[in-house]
């Protein structure tokens, strides 16, 4: 099994996860969210990852989601499922869930918290390998995780067998760019942070994008098609104002995923709302600030309904 066993490609966002007034999962409000993106252009979905507040979720939500996912995307495009866990086990049963909810395969990340080995890194991900029920799209991305998936480790778990595929969500062009160049004839790579390097990372040649931000602002599921169209005057256009969206959504008391529900609540789109604690929602100047940017960066224009 290598990247020629899967036909994952182009612009597959990941999704938020929505909840209820009483904190569960807002299954609905997850489907609205997910038809949206797939009617604006998206080839699949990415689910329960980082944007999806992973975290707070358990295995039997995690495949909740998943199962909403599928129904949602329909059969024709890729639902992706977040399989993050500390420990070989705890990512297997994760693996396991996301098979029965029908998905067609799982992101998994190195553990987290403990700073591991090389040799740790990979005893893991071949312990997972070795009994996985899907296959796997690597996810690197070391602010989060605390372990980075380098170049060359990349290089060395292409080889596993149900390694199929990996987000590379460094945020740091060479080491996308290098991971590319060492692991691409085997595995698909895909963009994590299109919103500042998309157009590059397409046309350097990777195999798609995954990134938060057309939850708020479709325009970035474009990024693929415009430059597959050699339209690349449009696509930076719309780069610089992602480029922006992102600082915004970064800096000046705002976290990345509250950030995102907030923008998404503002625009009356689909899947925003709170987040779950430890994560607590956008309030004061900083939503205020948020609101009023929005506003200058998208003209509030093709906001995506």
């Amino acid at each position: 099994m290598d990247r020629h066993s899967i036909d994952w490609t182009g612009a597959m966002p990941a999704i938020t996860t929505p909840f209820t007034a009483e904190g569960a999962v807002d299954h609905e409000a997850l489907a609205a969210n997910i038809r949206r993106q797939m009617k604006a252009g998206a080839t699949g979905v990415v689910a329960a990852g980082c944007t999806g507040e992973f975290w707070s979720l358990t295995h039997e939500e995690r495949a909740a989601i998943g199962a909403t996912a599928r129904k949602a995307v329909g059969e024709k495009g890729t639902v992706i499922l977040g399989a993050a866990a500390i420990t070989p086990g705890d990512v297997l049963s994760g693996l396991e869930l996301a098979h029965q909810a029908g998905c067609d395969g799982a992101l998994v990340m190195p553990p987290f918290f403990a700073h591991l080995s090389r040799a740790e890194v990979l005893a893991h991900y071949r312990s997972v390998a070795e009994a996985t029920p899907l296959p796997i799209m690597l996810y690197n991305i070391p602010g989060n995780a605390g372990n980075a998936l380098t170049p060359d480790l990349v290089d060395e778990l292409a080889d596993l067998e149900p390694v199929v595929a990996i987000k590379e969500s460094s945020g740091d062009w060479l080491n996308f760019h290098r991971t590319l160049s060492v692991a691409g004839d085997r595995l698909r790579v895909f963009c994590g942070p299109s919103s500042t390097i998309g157009v590059p990372a397409i046309e350097a040649g990777c195999d798609g994008l995954i990134d938060c931000f057309p939850n708020v602002w479709h325009r970035l599921l474009d990024l693929w098609s415009l430059v597959k169209r050699g339209e690349s005057r449009t696509a930076w256009e719309i780069q610089a104002s992602a480029q922006e969206m992102t600082t915004l959504f970064t800096t000046g008391g705002r976290m990345l995923y509250p950030a995102t529900k907030a923008a998404m609540d503002y625009l009356g789109l689909p899947g925003g709302g709170a987040p779950r604690p430890p994560l607590q929602p956008l309030t004061g100047a900083p939503l205020k600030e948020l609101e009023r940017e929005l506003d200058r960066i998208l003209e509030r224009k093709d906001t995506a309904a």
